[in-house]
C-alpha cells in the first residue's frame, strides 16, 4: 500500500524575491509592493494577531470549548481569505462562513450590558488581543478594497463573500473583546476631555 503524502515545503528560502518581486498562486509575478500582496499581507498579520487571541483564550475561560472552536475555525477560514487572494478566478470564502461569524456575534452580544461610551484597547490579555486582531483586520479591508478599486477598473473584481466575511470578522472582534473585558479586569470606557469650541 503506497502512503499518500501531501504538499511540502522542502526549501524555505528560495532567493526569487530578491529583487523585489513574489510569485503568486496562479503563477503571475507581482511586485512586493503591488496591492494583492499588500492585501495578502495584511491578512496574515491579522491571522498572526487571531493566533495570539486564540492562545490567550485558551489559558483562560472567557469563552465556552464551542465557542473556541468556531474562533479557531474562522481563523482557518482566514487563511482561506488569503489563499482566495493569490489566487484570481477562485473562490473559497462563502456566505455561510459570514453567517457563522454573525451568529458567535449574535450570541456573544445578546448578554452584554448597553454602551453608553466608547471603550479603548484594554480589560485584560485576551481583550487586548481582540482589539489587535479589530484594528489589524480593519486594515486588512481597507488593503482588500483598494485592490476591488483598481481590480474593476480592468473588469475584474473580488469575490463579494471575501469581502462581508472580513468585514463581520472586525465586528467580531469588537464585541469578543468587550466579552472578554467584562470577564476580566473590566471595560475601559473612554473619558472625553473638556472642548471648546474655536470660533
Amino acid at each position: 500500500m503506497t502512503e499518500k503524502k501531501g504538499y511540502r515545503l522542502t526549501r524555505i528560502y528560495t532567493r526569487t524575491g530578491d529583487k523585489g518581486t513574489t510569485r503568486i498562486g496562479d503563477g503571475q509575478q507581482l511586485p512586493k509592493s503591488h496591492p494583492r500582496i499588500h492585501a495578502i499581507g495584511s491578512v496574515d498579520e491579522t491571522n498572526s494577531w487571531l493566533g495570539m487571541l486564540i492562545h490567550s483564550l485558551k489559558q483562560g475561560n472567557e469563552v465556552t470549548v464551542d465557542q473556541l472552536k468556531q474562533i479557531q475555525d474562522i481563523q482557518h477560514r482566514m487563511f482561506d481569505v488569503g489563499g482566495e487572494l493569490a489566487m484570481p478566478g477562485y473562490q473559497l470564502i462563502q456566505e455561510a462562513h459570514t453567517k457563522a461569524i454573525e451568529a458567535l456575534i449574535d450570541e456573544l452580544n445578546e448578554p452584554l450590558p448597553p454602551l453608553k461610551n466608547f471603550t479603548l484597547p484594554g480589560g485584560g490579555q485576551s481583550a487586548c488581543h481582540c482589539h489587535m486582531a479589530r484594528t489589524v483586520s480593519r486594515r486588512a479591508e481597507r488593503h482588500i478594497i483598494e485592490l476591488n478599486n483598481e481590480l474593476q477598473e480592468s473588469g475584474e473584481k473580488i469575490n463579494e463573500p471575501l469581502l462581508k466575511f472580513v468585514n463581520r470578522l472586525s465586528d467580531l472582534m469588537y464585541v469578543l473583546g468587550r466579552h472578554c473585558a467584562l470577564q476580566d479586569e473590566g471595560e475601559v470606557l473612554w473619558q472625553a476631555s473638556d472642548t471648546n469650541r474655536i470660533s
